[in-house]
């Protein structure tokens, strides 16, 4: 009988450890890597250093505010990837390193899956089937989750990831990184409609792309400022990143409207970092109720990166009956059988 599940999450530049007993989170640590910031962007071989440094004792913290000692662990689980390949081996090696002393069962867990099924760490849960639509740094994935384990793919992004996106143009906003929460606190402050950036029209229905985006709004600023940054008035910065953020938003609602339209569900969910958009959450909140479909966004300690998330998503991979050896490898690009694939007809 499984009662207390152990996550580990260092896919990227968050080390999180957390606990779920008897279906109750008890304890959901986070340790972030904030020297990123001054390099623009995340630095692998600084990321790996920082997990090793950090992971013993984060586990021993998470272990302590749940009130339970190693000896009570019954599921080991880590993310395996997709991610930065040294920090994924931290986790990854050390939870594998748990369960051979311990000799408890051990779950790979795939990154994305977690975010797809961090909805179930809320008190109101998703009911399948439902239409999730992954946005994070590196993914941007539009799928029908049919059950605990078939995940149909209907759409994802051609070239660049809506996150990756924010943090793009961000950087040449000269806003810093992360560029997702810097770009929504400048967009509260702007116009919208002051400037129209280009939504990418592709032949595949559900797929995305926001390379183009990215480009225009280069393009525009080398023509209105020559890509002086200090020039820019303040209130242009505003307006400028509210108009790229009703683009990007924009074009992530129109497939996920288009899949309502095409398919039955019971609830809709928008997962990954880039769920903790406030834009983006009220646009889901309208399609839900205009739809009547039940809607669950996790809080916004679930949507970045976080073990509750793989501990969760691991716990429900043994209880559907799947079982791992301890030779799990570590991968840093999602596979691609990993979700089945949507037959446009």
């Amino acid at each position: 009988m499984i009662k207390n599940v152990l996550g580990i999450e260092t896919s990227c530049d968050e080390t999180s450890v957390a606990i779920i007993s008897d279906g109750v989170l008890k304890s959901n640590l986070v340790s972030s890597q904030d020297f990123h910031n001054k390099y623009g962007g995340v630095v692998p071989e600084l990321s790996s250093r920082a997990h090793l440094q950090i992971m013993n004792p984060l586990v021993k913290s998470a272990l302590k505010e749940a009130g339970l000692e190693f000896k009570n662990i019954d599921l080991i689980c880590a993310t395996a990837g997709p991610g930065l390949i040294g920090a994924l081996l931290v986790g990854l090696t050390y939870a594998k390193g748990l369960a051979l002393s311990l000799n408890k069962p051990f779950v790979p867990v795939n990154h994305i899956e977690g975010h797809i099924f961090s909805g179930f760490l809320m008190k109101d849960k998703p009911e399948f089937p439902y239409l999730c639509l992954v946005v994070s740094g590196g993914h941007t994935l539009l799928l029908i989750v049919k059950n605990d384990l078939e995940i149909i793919k209907l759409g994802s992004t051609i070239d660049d990831a809506a996150g990756e996106a924010f943090d793009k143009v961000a950087k040449m906003l000269g806003l810093g990184y992360p560029g997702g929460k810097a770009i929504q606190e400048y967009a509260e402050n702007g116009d919208e409609n002051s400037i129209v950036f280009p939504i990418a029209q592709l032949k595949t229905e559900y797929d995305y792309s926001f390379s183009g985006l990215k480009t225009a709004v280069l393009r525009f600023l080398q023509k209105e400022y020559y890509q002086n940054i200090e020039s820019i008035p303040a209130n242009e910065l505003n307006n400028i990143a509210a108009s790229f953020q009703k683009a990007v938003v924009d074009a992530l609602i129109k497939n996920v409207k288009k899949a309502i339209s095409n398919f039955e569900f019971k609830s809709i969910s928008l997962v990954g970092g880039v769920a903790a958009n406030q834009k983006l959450r009220d646009e889901f909140k309208k399609i839900a109720e205009i739809n009547k479909l039940k809607l669950v966004i996790p809080d916004l300690q679930f949507c970045g990166d976080n073990a509750a998330m793989i501990a969760e998503r691991g716990f429900r991979i043994y209880q559907s009956g799947n079982r791992f050896e301890l030779n799990a490898n570590a991968y840093p690009s999602l596979p691609q059988d990993v979700f089945q694939e949507y037959s446009h007809r």
